[in-house]
């Protein structure tokens, strides 16, 4: 099988994709992440998963290489990552009651043939209306500073959320792996038959 790389350092995409039990390597490509000038939400985030794949591409000459980014859009505008509690709150306030889309940016890269499979997934969250005391609880508790929207939805994040809609969940947490899977396929991985292999292969005779 080719060898697997997924560009990224964020320990939920790695437990992400280690469901499908394929092998694979990590490592986290040095890019600029900033917007450029009138980018589209789409744009954004299809320009930088291909960009963190291709930085890699010359150290893993032939690797298939995953890159993935995401950014959650509230009423046209970007919301980054917080980074801190008091830049979360003030996302989370903004987002109370109302409908976010998190739009996350998938690249799979053939390092070795330069063939590439690219696409933008959307997942929709409708928050619950949220008091001060609630968003600064919930934000004490989970410190989600490291996450788009400021929210870990594999966690107590879930208690935000009235209502979620798309075809992935994994898509929020910023892997979709539906899709994913149809690329892997694309160049010849089906995770339904060699994820069975690995284990077999790994088992001592």
């Amino acid at each position: 099988m080719q060898p697997i790389l997924l560009a990224s350092s964020s320990i939920y995409r790695r437990s992400l994709f280690a469901r499908l039990g394929l092998n694979f390597d990590f490592a986290s490509p040095d890019i600029d992440e900033n917007p450029l000038p009138n980018e589209t939400p789409d744009e954004l985030v299809s320009r930088l998963s291909e960009t963190k794949a291709r930085a890699l591409a010359n150290t893993h000459p032939s690797h298939l290489i995953i890159g993935s980014d995401q950014v959650a859009v509230l009423e046209g505008q970007i919301l980054g990552k917080p980074h801190n509690h008091e830049r979360a709150f003030q996302q989370l306030k903004a987002a109370s009651g109302k409908e976010v889309s998190f739009k996350t940016g998938l690249c799979l890269l053939n390092a070795a043939t330069d063939e590439q499979q690219l696409c933008v997934e959307e997942y929709r969250v409708q928050f619950r209306e949220l008091s001060d005391e609630q968003i600064n609880h919930y934000l004490s508790y989970e410190q989600p500073f490291d996450c788009a929207g400021s929210f870990k939805c594999e966690g107590l994040g879930i208690a935000l959320f009235e209502k979620l809609s798309g075809d992935d969940p994994n898509t929020l947490i910023g892997l979709p792996l539906i899709r994913l899977v149809d690329m892997l396929r694309f160049f010849g991985i089906n995770p339904l038959i060699q994820a069975q292999l690995n284990r077999l292969n790994s088992m001592p005779f």
